[in-house]
């Protein structure tokens, strides 16, 4: 892979996670917990947002396999449910807004490249650097929305199940960190005619 690809999918990616974390705290500040605020998260200096494992070891793990695709995540922010004004429904909401925000970010990019235009010399660099980012906020969109830990999903499933889920959430949720890298090297690559088709229909392309 071109380096240039590499660290054009790298810059994306933190972009990206940069702007899923905060959107997590902008929906808990909304919602009365101004916990991510507090902790100095509500910004989009990914420096910030940086976490050992999700962005550094993981893409890089990914990259020296040749998978052909990167991923990663952030540090999350910090959430205090019990500061949400909506009980029932707050920790879903929070969670959804990052997937949410991701799958706004691939409409803006993708819809510029299915109706604008660009003239011969900026369309193959700029067409490149939106392609990327359409791709792998749509990645990190289906990626969160699995239904399980520490996937945003499984907040969002847990929550309308409510306590009839609890032993299974507290179960799996035990095994969040295994169950994460088992979902990113053997069932990751199923999605991808998610992703795909998601793609096609936005882009056009």
């Amino acid at each position: 892979m071109d380096i240039y690809l590499i660290v054009l999918q790298i810059s994306v990616l933190l972009f990206s996670v940069t702007i899923h974390e905060v959107s997590h705290g902008l929906m808990a500040e909304r919602l009365g917990d101004g916990t991510a605020k507090r902790a100095g998260r509500l910004t989009l200096n990914p420096l910030k947002h940086l976490d050992l494992v999700g962005s550094f070891f993981v893409p890089l793990a990914l990259f020296l396999l040749n998978t052909g695709f990167i991923i990663g995540w952030a540090k999350p922010v910090p959430v205090n449910p019990w500061n949400l004004r909506d009980k029932k429904y707050g920790e879903a909401k929070v969670a959804v807004a990052g997937p949410l925000s991701n799958l706004i970010v691939a409409l803006f990019f993708g819809l510029i490249l299915r109706f604008v235009h660009l003239p011969y010399p900026w369309f193959g660099a700029v067409s490149t650097v939106f392609v990327f980012i359409v791709l792998i906020n749509l990645v990190l969109a289906v990626f969160n929305l699995t239904p399980l830990p520490p996937f945003d999903g499984s907040h969002i499933l847990f929550a309308f199940l409510g306590g009839k889920a609890k032993e299974a959430q507290v179960f799996l949720t035990r095994y969040s960190f295994a169950l994460l890298f088992l979902y990113i090297f053997l069932i990751f690559p199923l999605i991808s005619p998610i992703v795909s088709f998601l793609f096609n229909f936005i882009t056009g392309l």
